[in-house]
C-alpha cells in the first residue's frame, strides 16, 4: 500500500466545471497545501458522457483511478451501471480486488456497507439527511469522518464542484486496507448518494 495513505487528514477538491461529464478531484495534504493524490475518471464512453447530463447520471458506470502526482497507482474504484442500488468494487495499486461497498436500501441521509475482499464488513458509512456529514463506523467506534467544506456562493450556485475533508482515526492502522476502502468510499459519496 502506498505510504501516502498513512496520514490521517485529507482535503479533497473537486474540479470545477459547468458542463463536465467526468469526475476529477485533487487530494491535498491540508498542512502543506501540496497535492498528494489525483483522482481521475479518464475512460468514459460516449453514451456514459451523454447520460451524465440527464436525470440518469446516478445510474451511470464509473471507473476512478486514484494515483500520486508522479503516476503511482494508489486505488481504483469501479461500478457498472446501477439501476437500483449501487455495488462498487475497490482495487489496489495492482488491480487486485480488496473489497467494495453496497448501498443500503432504507437509509435516511445515505449509507453504505463497506466490505473487505471476503465480503466481511469493515465498517458502515452513515450520513445525515440534513447536510453533508458522513461517519465511518464499526459498531460504536468511529473510524473516519468526512464533511463538506463550503466552496463559496459562486461555485455552489453555478457548478457541482465540492470540497471535502476526510479525517481518519489514529485507531486505523497505517497499513490497513480499510484506509483504501474509506478513501474510495469518499470519492463515491457524491456520485452515488448526492448527485
Amino acid at each position: 500500500m502506498n505510504e501516502v495513505l498513512s496520514q490521517n487528514v485529507f482535503f479533497v477538491k473537486e474540479h470545477v466545471g459547468i458542463f463536465k461529464a467526468a469526475n476529477n478531484y485533487d487530494i491535498y495534504d491540508p498542512e502543506t497545501g501540496q497535492i498528494i493524490m489525483e483522482c481521475r475518471e479518464e475512460n468514459l464512453g460516449f453514451f456514459t458522457k451523454l447520460l451524465r447530463f440527464t436525470d440518469y447520471k446516478r445510474m451511470t458506470p464509473f471507473d476512478l483511478l486514484i494515483r500520486t502526482p508522479d503516476g503511482q497507482p494508489v486505488v481504483r474504484v469501479k461500478r457498472d451501471a446501477s439501476f437500483f442500488l449501487s455495488k462498487v468494487s475497490v482495487l489496489d495499486a495492482n488491480d487486485r480486488y480488496i473489497g467494495g461497498f453496497k448501498q443500503k436500501l432504507w437509509s435516511i441521509g445515505g449509507a453504505f456497507t463497506i466490505l473487505d475482499a471476503k465480503s466481511r464488513m469493515v465498517c458502515t458509512l452513515k450520513g445525515k439527511w440534513t447536510g453533508w456529514d458522513f461517519r465511518f463506523l464499526y459498531g460504536k467506534s468511529e473510524l473516519a469522518h468526512v464533511t463538506k467544506k463550503w466552496a463559496g456562493l459562486g461555485k455552489e450556485m453555478f457548478t457541482s464542484a465540492d470540497n471535502y475533508v476526510l479525517e481518519i482515526s489514529d485507531a486505523v492502522p497505517a497499513d490497513s486496507a480499510a484506509r483504501q476502502l474509506i478513501l474510495a468510499s469518499v470519492m463515491c459519496i457524491d456520485m452515488v448518494l448526492k448527485e
